[in-house]
């Protein structure tokens, strides 16, 4: 009787684990059917795993604060007054330091938006030292773009696949609409405004 237990253990077991790599393999094949990019990263919203781009199909990545800066910038327009900055995958980061064009499969650019913000905490620290001194931070969260490139998957739009996400929701289809041409200016670069910021 032992036995016979002990080999149905032995059974269910095996049928477990087999039901596992099953699950595994079909997560493995819907990721790989998303992108043929190896380090794409698709699944993994930060707030809301299963909001996409329209048109494109980007998700935030997971682990995107994590990535190494590419660089940082202030936009001013009639209707903003933003900090932005941009991080970067292992393979966009290479390609920035390597001053490689066009930017190679897999590389993932995400720009992260706040508004521009006085600090008076840091004003009142650096008044002793600094009389005068103004601090700018980045305040209130904006938004966040990602671009994702895939020359198989995005043909039409240079090899980029774009997103907009707003509190983890993708922007309408409209808005989207408005990414690639947005880039166009910037072809010489490979649609890529951000160039890799020196080091200080």
């Amino acid at each position: 009787m032992l036995h016979a237990s002990a080999r149905t253990l032995k059974l269910l077991s095996t049928l477990g684990g087999c039901a596992a790599l099953a699950v595994g393999a079909a997560c493995i094949e819907k990721s790989a059917a998303q992108s043929s990019a190896p380090d794409q990263l698709r699944v993994g919203a930060a707030v809301n795993p299963t909001s996409a781009s329209p048109i494109y199909g980007v998700t935030i990545p997971a682990g995107y604060r994590d990535w190494k800066l590419i660089s940082v910038n202030h936009l001013i327009t009639d209707k903003v007054n933003q900090l932005r900055a941009q991080l970067g995958n292992d393979i966009a980061i290479k390609a920035f330091k390597e001053g490689r064009l066009p930017f190679p499969d897999g590389a993932i650019i995400v720009a992260l938006h706040w508004n521009y913000a006085s600090s008076e905490d840091n004003n009142k620290v650096l008044v002793s030292a600094f009389p005068g001194a103004q601090s700018f931070v980045a305040g209130s969260a904006v938004n966040m773009q990602i671009m994702v490139k895939d020359s198989k998957r995005y043909p039409a739009t240079g090899g980029w696949g774009f997103a907009d996400f707003r509190d983890g929701k993708a922007g309408d289809r409209a808005l989207h609409e408005t990414c690639f041409p947005c880039h166009e200016p910037a072809r010489a670069h490979d649609f890529v405004f951000a160039h890799y910021a020196p080091t200080p």
